[in-house]
């Protein structure tokens, strides 16, 4: 009975996706709703060299056979990614299947791989006894041996491969390489956006992590095979799109940086950057913290993630654009920049005069080193000058932005959160310049990181990014660990006795450089100086400026209305020197610590430009300054425009006046004088008061030994009339200056001394000793300075108290100044004038003034004074001191 003849085998057809080695490849079919079925098809009859594996688990590691690496590339570049047909025809009980692959449309006309391995010399014929019939293999074989071809023509061991699968250093791998392409195949695929593969012609194999982009990820289980039920959405999908592009291609690797043990870079691809197609389809995300690595810069990849988007393919079905609730013209706008507020923020007067706060979008300000406690948040703490590079950033942004046009596009509005206002953040550009990246790479501020979907970030945020990286690298600014800048800057503005001891130097100083750090009213303003690296208080000289609505003393009462034109003052002072750098005079400074002096602006004398617009009128004190020419110009000039605070003026018509009639008044009065402070000041009573006065001091001292105070029982307060105990024992009416503690300042009102004494000295002064005004009147003497040299001070008050003090003197009021009296003194027996012997000794100057009325004693006085100069008296000992150096020997100005 003859054998039945065998089925036909069946003819299946696949696209090759990878090869495992020369006798070996693993087949796949068309997707349908997914990754495709997959079958290894292990060539039958042959077997072929084997390739080098890594060590993984418990299995050791294991070196190519010769050829082995030749042959898989040879089967590799000649199938992957082609559709082949191969028929099974053995199946092992494990489930391996045997059988024949070929390339081409049908079996007839095909090229079968067996057979075209074997001629090249790339497998051998596994055992030829189990061969039957089929005798042209073994041809095939012995002619490729004869030949010569393939692993038959020896030298094995040049044809064994060094691999590396692993790298020690990869921070000096990737520097090594410099950013240039690298010939790769790519050997496996573990997630959409990370490959394996070996670098040529070295063989080093490394996992490399696509710059940019990640694709959802494969949860492996305990066995380390991917879990379907833990895995991310479309992490399947996106796997076998990268896989069915890139599995053993030839490619090249862009090197950019490094993450763990795993690299992180570019692929290219003769038929485009995957990174981007994945973004395209919807299987991947950017990613920040490596898109600025890219090569070629991460716009393409941003583009593409944004087509997907608006598409909602695949990972953005549920995505919601974040739409800005703005017009055109809020959105994009030009304008000047007028302040810059601490690290990121600006205040931009628009083209249509409103000022509009942003911040600079996506980046953050230095801020305290979390674990610092060198600086606590307090009483006394300045952020600015505290916090390690906020000074810097804020100058940087000063110097560059103050006063100059800038392009505003607002990327997005972030809401108010943790007690903190909604903030309108932008990109800000000068010119071509991005504000904000500058800043961030001068390491003057760092880079915000966001969620993987939220939009609400700048619109150049991967220039920011980069501009980071770059910063890092180059250890700039924040980046620096190693210096820190720091700033010790004395606030002298709230410190009377510090101001007293500063004020020699600025006014020795001359013209002295300053930066306007904020305004407060037209004529007040706080400065730091950065060549002494203290702030200061500074009040504009010579000008009477209106106020503008300030808090209520105390912080009680509300708000202090704005007198009138005070806010156009206050605007126009801040809109000219707010943060620009000026220089100023130094004159003088008043009794709380301010200093009082000459501002310039870009050369122009603020006090001068606000007489000028009618925002404040020249005040007496200036008629003794050089710029009071200057100063009654202005106001003529705004006076007869009827500039905004004379708006209402009415000219006075001026009676003709015989200038040889203008003469004083002489009303001279007997005083005592009973104190001389140490800046010239003199108290005295008139003698009239003299039996009033000791009648009041009878009744106090009948009143207190009759009833002496319980000590303690008054608690003294600033401001208080009270009754104090001098160290003579008896008690006098004083007035409270100040309480520090259980040490009280008092001034003795009806005497003018003044002295510290102890609460338990004061007590509450009884009404009926309350109504009387103060006896002591405070005086200085007209037409006179002295000198800010502490000898020739102390000199002169010597002088003037043995002139005076605790005698009858003869006293005329000549003008007043600030609601203060200046007088003429004349000893009651020689009627000789305290102040001409002053002048005449040398021990002081002569303080002109304009009035009419005043001439003849001006010229009076300037002929003593010049005796004593060409007397050389004093402090004329060695030279004019009034001539432009005599800052130099402690004179006014």
């Amino acid at each position: 009975m003859a054998t039945p003849a065998p089925a036909p085998a069946t003819i299946c057809r696949g696209i090759v996706k990878q090869v495992l080695s020369g006798d070996a490849v693993i087949v796949r079919g068309q997707p349908k709703g997914g990754p495709p079925p997959e079958r290894q098809i292990n060539f039958s009859n042959v077997v072929a060299p084997r390739i080098a594996r890594r060590a993984i688990g418990s299995a050791s590691e294991t070196p190519d056979e010769p050829y082995g690496w030749e042959s898989r590339e040879f089967l590799r570049k000649k199938v992957i990614g082609k559709e082949v047909l191969f028929t099974v025809e053995t199946k092992t009980p494990t489930g391996r299947e045997y059988g024949t692959v070929y390339l081409g449309k049908d079996i007839m006309t095909g090229e079968n791989l067996t057979e075209t391995m074997l001629s090249e010399g790339y497998v051998t014929i596994s055992r030829r006894d189990s061969i039957r019939g089929d005798t042209k293999l073994i041809e095939l074989e012995d002619a490729a041996k004869s030949q010569g071809k393939g692993k038959w023509s020896g030298k094995d061991a040049q044809h064994v491969r060094n691999v590396k699968w692993t790298c020690d250093n990869p921070r000096n791998f990737v520097d090594k390489m410099k950013g240039k392409p690298v010939e790769a195949v790519v050997e496996h695929v573990r997630d959409g956006s990370t490959v394996r593969c070996f670098l040529l012609p070295e063989f080093n194999y490394v996992t490399l992590m696509i710059s940019g982009i990640r694709c959802p990820m494969n949860k492996l289980d305990s066995d380390g095979k991917p879990d379907k039920s833990l895995s991310e959405p479309y992490s399947e999908e996106a796997r076998y799109f990268t896989e069915s592009r890139l599995l053993q291609r030839d490619v090249q690797v862009i090197l950019e940086t490094f993450n763990n043990n795993n690299f992180v870079g570019s692929i290219i691809h003769p038929n485009g950057n995957i990174a981007e197609a994945l973004l395209r389809e919807g299987f991947a995300r950017c990613v920040d913290w490596s898109i600025a690595t890219v090569t070629g810069g991460p716009e393409k990849l941003r583009s593409a993630e944004r087509q997907a988007k608006e598409k909602k393919l695949r990972l953005w079905t549920d995505y919601k654009p974040t739409n800005l609730m703005l017009s055109d013209k809020e959105r994009e706008f030009t304008g000047k920049v007028v302040e810059v507020v601490n690290g990121d923020g600006l205040v931009v007067r628009r083209q249509d005069n409103l000022l509009k706060k942003i911040f600079l979008a996506s980046v953050r300000p230095p801020r305290s080193p979390e674990g610092d406690t060198t600086r606590v948040p307090g009483k006394g703490f300045r952020p600015l000058y505290d916090i390690p590079w906020l000074f810097e950033a804020r100058e940087f942004l000063r110097k560059k932005l103050i006063g100059q046009k800038v392009h505003v596009t607002v990327d997005y509005i972030q809401p108010a959160q943790n007690n903190f206002p909604e903030k309108c953040c932008a990109t800000v550009k000068i010119g071509d310049i991005n504000v904000a990246e500058a800043m961030v790479s001068k390491g003057f501020a760092t880079v915000v990181r966001y969620k993987q979907d939220d939009d609400q970030r700048a619109s150049c945020y991967d220039d920011l990014l980069s501009a980071e990286a770059k910063a890092i690298k180059s250890a700039k600014g924040l980046h620096n660990k190693k210096e820190r800048p720091i700033h010790r800057v004395a606030d002298i503005s709230s410190d009377v006795a510090k101001a007293k001891n500063f004020l020699p130097f600025l006014q020795r100083a001359g013209r002295t450089e300053a930066i306007v750090e904020f305004v407060a009213s037209g004529s007040r303003l706080r400065l730091f100086i950065p060549k002494e690296t203290c702030l200061i208080t500074f009040l504009l000289a010579g000008i009477s400026c209106p106020r503008g609505a300030r808090p209520a003393p105390g912080g009680v009462g509300g708000m202090i209305p704005a007198e009138p034109y005070g806010e156009e003052a206050f605007q126009l002072t801040k809109s000219l020197v707010l943060q620009r750098e000026v220089e100023i005079e130094v004159d003088t400074m008043d009794k709380g610590g301010n200093f009082i002096g000459w501002l310039h602006v870009e050369n122009k004398n603020l006090s001068v430009l606000l007489v000028e617009e009618g925002l404040s009128s020249v005040h007496v004190t200036a008629e003794s300054s050089k710029f009071y020419n200057i100063l009654s110009a202005a106001q003529e000039s705004a006076k007869s425009k009827k500039m905004k605070i004379w708006a209402n003026f009415v000219e006075e018509k001026e009676e003709k006046v015989d200038d040889t009639n203008v003469e004083r008044k002489f009303d001279y009065k007997p005083m005592m004088i009973s104190e001389v402070s140490r800046d010239g000041t003199l108290y005295g009573q008139y003698c009239s008061d003299g039996p009033a006065l000791e009648q009041l001091m009878s009744n106090i001292h009948h009143e207190f030994t009759a009833r002496p105070p319980l000590g303690g029982a008054y608690t003294p307060k600033r401001g208080d009339l009270c009754a104090a105990q001098f160290v003579d024992g008896a008690w006098y009416r004083a007035k409270v200056e100040k309480v520090s503690g259980s040490n009280v300042s008092v001034r003795y009102v009806d005497y003018g001394n003044r002295e510290v004494t102890q609460s338990l000295k004061c007590a509450s002064l009884p009404a009926n000793f309350s109504s009387a005004s103060p006896y002591a009147h405070e005086m200085h003497l007209a037409l006179i300075k002295f000198s800010k040299d502490e000898d020739f001070l102390e000199e002169a008050l010597a002088s003037l108290m043995t002139e005076v003090m605790d005698k009858e003197v003869l006293v005329n009021r000549e003008y007043r100044v600030g609601g203060l009296d200046y007088v003429t003194i004349q000893r009651s027996d020689t009627k000789a004038d305290v102040a001409r012997t002053l002048l005449v000794q040398g021990l002081a100057l002569v303080d002109e003034r304009k009035d009419k009325r005043m001439q003849s004693l001006v010229s009076d006085y300037r002929a003593a004074q010049d005796e004593a100069k060409k007397e050389h008296r004093c402090m004329w000992q060695y030279g004019d001191v009034t001539d432009d150096d005599a800052h130099e020997f402690g004179m006014e100005r």
